[in-house]
């Protein structure tokens, strides 16, 4: 008797592990940014650590609002394509076979041979058929906007308040260090979790995060000691 063979794919996890990664990036990147300008300004403790919470608050929201309306977008488009298909399998069921078997020939398979899973698909869910091998799309990739906002607004809370931990115990004097190699140590344990769950090079995913959240921080620290020159502080 043999066994049942069961596989599992990375691209099932696609729906949620790109807003979660995106979210968590984005809430460390962003608030440890905004934390380090704002301390490179010399600004005290409690401005810091108000600022950051502002980060927090209104970038899990805005993360949510356009991660739903993005996904929503796409669900749109998915669902207009699938309308249309339906109306046209109604209406020209031929024109569609000749469709999809012009789509297995194209993949390598004989004319006849083409024709015949043409019709054995369209026989039994022709729908599925057209979603699947016209349209492209599938389950594991179908559009889910409130599983999207949701990944995204959890995942930035949680990368935000990571910087904002490293405030409330860090000293004003290792403040702004602290902060960076809190935020680039959580970068680089982001890009490991990040590249194993989707399948990915695990180095090459880690210093993709780090690096350009290493810019991002350098940066706003630069604008932030301007504005401190600028102002005589």
């Amino acid at each position: 008797m043999s066994r049942l063979h069961v596989e599992s794919h990375n691209i099932e996890r696609i729906g949620w592990l790109r807003a979660a990664v995106l979210g968590a990036n984005d809430g460390i990147v962003s608030t440890a940014s905004l934390i380090v300008g704002v301390a490179a300004a010399a600004a005290g403790r409690q401005e810091v650590l108000l600022a950051g919470i502002a980060g927090l608050v209104a970038g899990a929201l805005s993360m949510a609002a356009g991660e739903y309306v993005s996904v929503s977008s796409q669900a749109d488009t998915e669902a207009a394509d699938i309308a249309r298909e339906t109306a046209e399998l109604a209406t020209q069921p031929e024109a569609e076979l000749d469709e999809l078997t012009g789509i297995y020939v194209g993949r390598g398979l004989e004319p006849a041979l083409a024709r015949q899973v043409a019709e054995q698909l369209t026989t039994h869910d022709a729908m599925a058929a057209h979603r699947r091998d016209e349209l492209g799309l599938s389950e594991a990739t179908a559009a889910r906007p409130l599983q999207a906002a949701l990944a995204s607004a959890l995942t930035f809370s949680i990368g935000a308040a990571l910087p904002l931990l490293a405030v409330l115990l860090l000293s004003a004097d290792a403040l702004i260090i602290g902060v960076v190699a809190a935020s680039l140590a959580a970068l680089a344990v982001l890009g490991i979790l990040g590249g194993r769950a989707g399948g990915a090079p695990v180095l090459r995913s880690v210093g993709r995060v780090v690096f350009w959240g290493a810019l991002a921080m350098a940066v706003t620290a630069g604008v932030g000691g301007l504005f401190n020159t600028t102002t005589g502080g």
